[in-house]
């Protein structure tokens, strides 16, 4: 119990409630504003107007997740000064200058072009009103690129060198930009945490239009999103999955003892099994109850089957603890698999303009939000498996952590969790809403918009 009220810890779990409740948004915003664009491409080429009706529902969504997204992120964004100030001053030349670009080239793109996305259609014609979404959607996906290059950097730091500063303490100094940004995890991450959205966007666009189906709103902007919906999840899954080995191969490269607590593995060892299920003990360093596939970890992890995978015990006193990320690792799996399980059987149904069955449309709805538990367990497994570093290698959680007397801590993270848990009842309940009042509202004020926006 006394753990659970150490300062360390209820940083570290402050920090995670921010990141956590921060991330869901922009997992959405990011590959929303792409299908948007979509949504305008479609529309100018066919003239249809469902694909404008279309647009202008998930519009609504994509703004409620872009207000979130901004607020909860600079709740975020004050802490680091107020729970790791050790962060800035150790690794602020790094740190500052690419959160600073994420403001100035990504946030601003975003917020300039917003409201000309929101309500400037009829004022400045389709064309225009295009270049603007497609304009934000650029902002999303930069912003994404440089708060994974600082992320990914904090991985497998690259492009600098610690040297004291005019007061003695040691200080990370860049020597190269390019090797900074483009360190050996970036390229993995960017792509892994793309296509996470890209999926976690499929199935809230598939649940919420079976929602939709289900309910007796057969409108055909309802049968052209759920039919988007089911392909993305059909095409974006299995991208996933073989982006996901490309990830997990570089962390197998560079970050060993966090594969090795991802697979279970305690002792290092040639032909190193596949752990399907366990239950790790620290104290006995071993998995009690476990389930494993002879040497299938090695061949996966070093295409040998008689490869080499290190193990746990290699790193002793200096690894990540061991059950959140094992279990992390595996409910993210887990829920990939499952998500590739629907979303071709889904596929398979919709063949030749054919009907999805109504227990398939169920399991979509159920499945809206399935890419937030997916995306939550890989970032947990990350992040939590980069641990006892802040930065690996050169800044630990200890040493960055300030000094908050540990009442205050828990009653900040009692108030974080309350806030969050009701504003992310209130976000779910208004997107079922906003499919309800689609489901009985008349279409003819969209196609007068429409008319008076031809322009």
């Amino acid at each position: 119990m006394s753990e659970a009220f150490d300062p360390l810890i209820l940083h570290r779990i402050q920090f995670a409630a921010n990141i956590s409740f921060h991330i869901l948004f922009p997992t959405i915003t990011i590959a929303l504003a792409w299908v948007l664009v979509f949504f305008k491409l479609r529309f100018a080429r066919t003239q249809d107007a469902k694909w404008m009706e279309a647009y202008f529902f998930w519009v609504k969504i994509f703004a409620l997740s872009f207000a979130l997204g901004v607020v909860s992120g600079i709740t975020m964004s004050f802490q680091f000064g107020t729970n790791w100030p050790g962060f800035m001053n150790t690794v602020g030349n790094i740190a500052g200058p690419l959160l600073a670009y994420e403001v100035m080239t990504a946030f601003f793109l975003e917020a300039s072009f917003l409201g000309i996305m929101l309500f400037g259609l009829q004022r400045v014609g389709h064309k225009w009103h295009t270049a603007a979404t497609l304009l934000v959607a650029l902002g999303t996906s930069l912003s994404a690129f440089w708060i994974l290059a600082l992320n990914s950097w904090m991985q497998t730091p690259a492009g600098f060198e610690m040297r004291p500063n005019a007061n003695g303490a040691m200080v990370a100094y860049v020597t190269d930009w390019w090797a900074v940004i483009f360190n050996p995890s970036f390229p993995y991450k960017l792509s892994h945490m793309m296509m996470a959205c890209f999926v976690t966007v499929s199935f809230l666009i598939a649940g919420i239009s079976a929602y939709r189906w289900l309910r007796g709103d057969r409108a055909p902007e309802v049968l052209a999103t759920l039919r988007t919906g089911i392909v993305m999840a059909a095409i974006c899954v299995p991208a996933q999955i073989v982006l996901g080995d490309l990830h997990g191969l570089s962390t197998f490269k560079h970050q060993p003892a966090k594969l090795a607590a991802m697979e279970g593995i305690w002792e290092t060892q040639r032909g190193a099994p596949a752990v399907l299920f366990g239950m790790p003990d620290e104290k006995a360093r071993e998995n009690k109850f476990e389930i494993s596939i002879p040497k299938l970890a090695s061949l996966y992890l070093t295409h040998d089957i008689n490869g080499e995978v290190k193990g746990l015990n290699d790193f002793k006193g200096n690894h990540p603890p061991v059950a959140p990320v094992f279990w992390g690792f595996r409910i993210m799996v887990g829920t990939g698999l499952l998500m590739l399980a629907v979303g071709w059987l889904a596929l398979w149904q919709q063949r030749k303009g054919k009907q999805i069955k109504p227990w398939l449309a169920k399991a979509l709805v159920a499945m809206s939000f399935s890419g937030w538990i997916a995306t939550l367990a890989g970032w947990y497994v990350t992040e939590i498996g980069r641990q006892p570093w802040l930065v690996s290698g050169v800044l630990t959680t200890k040493q960055a952590a300030a000094s908050i007397p540990t009442p205050m801590l828990a009653g900040t993270l009692a108030m974080y969790i309350t806030i969050y848990l009701f504003l992310l009842a209130a976000y779910i309940s208004v997107i079922f809403y906003l499919a309800r009042k689609a489901g009985h509202s008349e279409p003819a004020p969209i196609k007068t918009q429409l008319a008076g926006s031809a322009a």
